[in-house]
């Protein structure tokens, strides 16, 4: 299988991926947990069937130290008792942020104030902002029909 569209052949999405990478590097130092930040990561990628980054944030999740359990039960996270109540409040976010359309309130203000109980104005704000990053990326990969399964982590810095 190959992409549609090599995102690095094309100045243009070259540009665009350079940019959201770096935004998305901003979170490294934001005080949101990492491994709330692979989580959310994960769920996002999960519910907009993006293989590629499944694969990459499954991988990275790995290599930093997550364990099986907790990667192989983040689709099912609302049963599972291996997630803290603060990761499951930004799973929650993760969702409703995820399947706006879904909604037609969007992100229900308890699920807001739940993830607001534990992460400080910071720590949301860089919620907010890896949910948004994580769906750009996950869209542009489904699109161009990005191939998953090759990743290795750390290859892209």
């Amino acid at each position: 299988m190959e992409a549609r569209l090599d995102f690095m052949r094309s100045g243009v999405a070259a540009k665009i991926m350079k940019h959201v990478a770096a935004a998305a590097g901003v979170l490294a130092n934001s005080g949101l947990p990492v491994a709330t930040q692979h989580l959310v990561e994960i769920r996002a990628s999960q519910i907009n069937g993006c293989g590629f980054c499944v694969d990459m944030h499954t991988k990275e999740a790995a290599h930093a130290g997550e364990t099986p359990l907790r990667l192989n039960m983040v689709a099912a996270w609302r049963e599972a008792t291996v997630f803290t109540d603060a990761e499951r409040a930004a799973l929650e976010l993760t969702e409703q942020g995820t399947r706006i359309a879904d909604a037609a309130g969007g992100v229900t203000d308890e699920a807001w104030a739940n993830a607001a109980e534990h992460y400080d104005e910071e720590q949301l704000a860089a919620l907010v902002s890896a949910i948004a990053i994580i769906n750009a990326f996950n869209r542009m990969n489904v699109i161009v029909r990005q191939p998953a399964g090759d990743y290795v982590p750390g290859q892209w810095g």
